[in-house]
């Protein structure tokens, strides 16, 4: 046993007349590592991207959210009438009147148009 673990630190597995396959295990191995550290790392990147596209959603519908609140605000009738204030328009003090269209004087004014 003990010129077994001296021969690995010595390294004599490398430098025997069988050192061939023990290259191409060795050589096998680090493409493996290198491998496995370049799919970590992608991996990591990926994750990253992730956590930053979240975000932006986030920080995206909040600021939907606040504009639709801004939105809803201006649109209400309370607002646009101050605004029309500072216009000189005000709002009706007489109520709408419904205009109801007889098809014959439809027909009556298309005619005449066309006469």
């Amino acid at each position: 046993m003990k010129n077994g673990v001296y021969g690995i630190l010595k390294a004599k597995f490398l430098i025997d007349d069988d050192s061939i396959k023990n290259w191409r295990f060795i050589v096998f191995l680090i493409i493996l590592a290198i491998i496995m550290i370049a799919n970590t790392q992608r991996f990591e990147q990926k994750v990253f991207k992730i956590n930053e596209l979240t975000n932006e959603v986030k920080e995206l519908r909040s600021e939907f959210v606040d504009r639709r609140s801004e939105l809803m605000k201006l649109k209400m009738e309370s607002t646009v009438s101050e605004k029309m204030v500072e216009k000189e328009i005000f709002p009706s003090t007489v109520p709408p009147i419904k205009i109801k269209v007889k098809k014959q004087a439809e027909k009556s004014f298309f005619q005449k148009l066309w006469q």
